[in-house]
């Protein structure tokens, strides 16, 4: 499976035109340059994941499955231009379908094509087990941090706090981790990249080189690997 150059073209154009009587007019270009395409790839990318580990999610359905909606929840946000600008989707343990589990994330859009690890925005038990699995075992997180094909190609993001949150040693040597709010990493790839006849195999190798930031959060919250 190879995406097309029309799909970032559709993605631009949306941008530009981010309303409802566009988008039903290119409906049928959105279907077959975007949707279709993520979906073909979802699905292809399905047995290269489930080599990594077993437990984690790449559902091709077009509904509820791997892929985010185009339509973007505009109930409580300012923005209220209807459509999202870019195709993406996530990949998650199967213990969780959501965002807020341990997984990958795939985002294609005019703003830049990302391979996302980790986990987004966890409650606050979570992201304190998460604090005391750090501590614990500061020695496994090292690893994941200095290997070299995670540091070279991976790097942290997300919100962090001011201060080191409460009941963590100030001066610990991860501190800077333990005050992340979010514990995920981005690769940065590009849109030729993206078009390439490799790029299944380019987010499998970003997927493995990300494993073990993936399979350490998954041992701090007791899920499968």
């Amino acid at each position: 499976m190879q995406f097309r150059p029309e799909l970032f073209t559709f993605l631009r154009q949306l941008r530009r035109h981010n309303n409802r009587e566009w988008f039903e007019r290119n409906k049928a270009r959105y279907l077959e340059q975007v949707r279709d395409p993520m979906l073909r790839f979802i699905a292809d990318f399905d047995p290269l994941l489930r080599r990594i580990s077993p437990h984690f999610v790449a559902d091709p359905a077009p509904v509820g499955g791997s892929m985010f909606r185009i339509y973007r929840d505009v109930r409580f946000s300012k923005n209220k231009q209807p459509y999202k600008t870019a195709a993406a989707a996530r990949f998650p343990h199967e213990r969780g379908k959501d965002v807020h589990t341990p997984g990958w994330y795939l985002h294609l859009g005019p703003d830049g094509v990302v391979l996302g690890a980790g986990i987004w925005r966890p409650d606050g038990p979570t992201l304190a087990r998460i604090r005391r699995a750090i501590v614990e075992d500061g020695a496994a997180w090292r690893r994941i941090k200095t290997a070299k094909a995670f540091r070279t190609t991976h790097r942290f993001s997300g919100d962090t706090l001011s201060r080191p949150p409460r009941g963590f040693d100030p001066d610990h040597p991860f501190v800077e981790d333990l005050k992340r709010k979010d514990i995920v990493t981005f690769a940065e790839l590009d849109e030729r990249r993206a078009t390439s006849s490799r790029f299944l195999e380019t987010c499998a190798g970003l997927c493995r080189s990300s494993a073990p930031l993936v399979r350490f959060l998954c041992g701090a919250l007791d899920l499968a690997w």
